[in-house]
């Protein structure tokens, strides 16, 4: 068929056009005046989907690893983002589709009878007539992409699949890190109550004591009544903090996809102290990050978009043809009398359209603008949380060890406290300042525990999923 013999004709037009597309090249960005110069930040170059392992078994806590495969098998969010990404995916592969002609093949029967009562100026009877219509047509049309739109329609649907893939590792990179801080905080919480439950006993055991010294007439009620206040206020923290050891817990049942009212974990205080971070991070630890390239792929997009806008302004060339068979009759549809075909190109000259083209144009201009300037936001907030996360490491550190030799000295000023309330050389009222203050440095000191290890955590999120080849 004739119509078959055109495609190495078009395969030939679109070769020659193929240099030609209006709009601007996409160019990476530069964020130098957004990123310290000691880090040599390399424009552009994002590494968000290079395997980064699980990175949480740098904590070496086989707990926390049977959580973190839970979340990414069970999470609810993890799947929205996996369609997210194959959604994006087939809308670039239906860009790419207008680069080929359409091809369609639509046979049809059809039998008819005409009316033997026509109006007709013959001034003679026409009588009715039945006949039969059989069709075997091949159609076919195509845009020639002279300027580029679909082209840069492609480019732009690309770099959108590839930030919904980046959106996907963010997503994954949140998820795990939110399951991470939300164990860690659990644990902190497990010393928080071991420690409330040693004071409640170590109070409850005071106030029966001195209770009893008060009604066998040694020592004033008030001592016995203060007691007690102290014994209830323990009593309250510790509820307090089983409430929010139960939320934490209720929190990380969402995290792994799992009914809140069925999830449960031992309690556990945390380990030693978290793994140390290295001093001298690379200076490409933020090509890791997947909001980073999430930006960098949508500007690109973006990009694309001001040629797709321009391509208005050209002619639009499209080339249709069709060929095939028509006959009366079945057994001659296949000669050569019947074989019937058309070609006819088209051009399509915008003349006026009350400057929507222009502003179509300067849409997409202010669009990329808008994400040029997301991109730069993006590298600066990453510079932030990094900076942030070293700092809270630093003086959590530091924070941690006066909080121990505060825990220790409390421990010291309650013996003498004790001593002295034994020896009838003061009121009961030191003795309860001296336990407050151990209960409060010693519930710091079990949150200080749970937030050194989710500093870490945050580094290693803020830095995309781990520092150097190993993580």
């Amino acid at each position: 068929m004739r119509a078959v013999q055109l495609f190495p004709l078009l395969a030939a037009v679109v070769f020659l056009v193929a240099s030609c597309a209006v709009g601007p090249d996409y160019k990476k960005p530069d964020v130098t005046a957004q990123t310290p110069a000691e880090w040599n930040w390399t424009p552009a170059v994002p590494r968000d989907a290079a395997p980064k392992g699980p990175w949480w078994e740098i904590f070496q806590d086989p707990v926390l690893d049977q959580l973190e495969t839970n979340a990414v098998a069970g999470s609810q969010t993890l799947r929205a983002a996996v369609a997210r990404v194959d959604q994006a995916r087939a809308t670039a592969r239906l860009s790419r589709s207008q680069f080929f002609p359409d091809l369609s093949f639509d046979p049809s029967f059809e039998r008819q009878r005409t009316s033997g009562n026509l109006p007709t100026p013959i001034p003679f009877h026409i009588p009715s007539a039945q006949f039969d219509t059989f069709s075997l047509p091949l159609d076919l049309s195509y845009e020639v992409d002279l300027w580029g739109r679909v082209r840069r329609g492609f480019e732009s649907a690309r770099a959108s699949a590839q930030a919904s893939a980046a959106d996907y590792q963010n997503v994954l990179l949140t998820l795990t890190a939110d399951v991470a801080v939300d164990h860690f905080l659990l644990r902190s919480l497990d010393a928080e109550i071991v420690a409330l439950r040693g004071t409640v006993d170590t109070r409850a055991e005071s106030a029966r004591l001195l209770r009893a010294r008060f009604q066998a007439g040694a020592i004033d009620e008030l001592d016995a009544v203060q007691a007690e206040t102290e014994l209830a206020t323990s009593q309250a923290d510790l509820a307090d903090a089983m409430r929010q050891r139960a939320e934490t817990l209720h929190a990380l049942a969402l995290l792994c996809g799992k009914p809140a009212s069925t999830f449960s974990l031992p309690e556990q205080p945390p380990p030693g102290p978290p793994p140390l971070v290295p001093a001298d991070l690379p200076a490409n630890v933020l090509e890791r990050r997947p909001d980073i390239a999430t930006a960098e792929r949508t500007l690109a997009s973006r990009n694309a978009q001001i040629g797709v806008a321009q391509a208005a302004y050209f002619p639009v060339v499209n080339l249709t043809a069709q060929g095939g068979y028509l006959s009366a009759s079945a057994d001659k549809l296949f000669t050569g009398a019947s074989r019937v075909w058309s070609f006819g190109p088209s051009v399509g000259l915008p003349l006026f359209t009350g400057g929507r083209t222009k502003s179509e144009v300067n849409q997409a201009r202010a669009a990329y603008d808008e994400a040029m300037a997301d991109y730069r936001q993006a590298v600066l907030t990453a510079v932030k949380e990094v900076e942030d996360s070293l700092t809270q490491i630093r003086r959590r550190e530091e924070q941690a060890a006066a909080v121990d030799r505060a825990v220790e000295s409390a421990r010291r000023q309650l013996e003498l406290a004790n001593a002295r309330y034994d020896a009838g050389a003061s009121t009961y009222l030191p003795v309860s300042d001296a336990e407050r203050t151990l209960r409060q440095q010693e519930v710091l000191q079990a949150q200080l525990r749970g937030e050194r290890y989710a500093a870490s955590v945050r580094l290693i999120k803020s830095l995309g999923g781990g520092w150097g080849d190993s993580h």
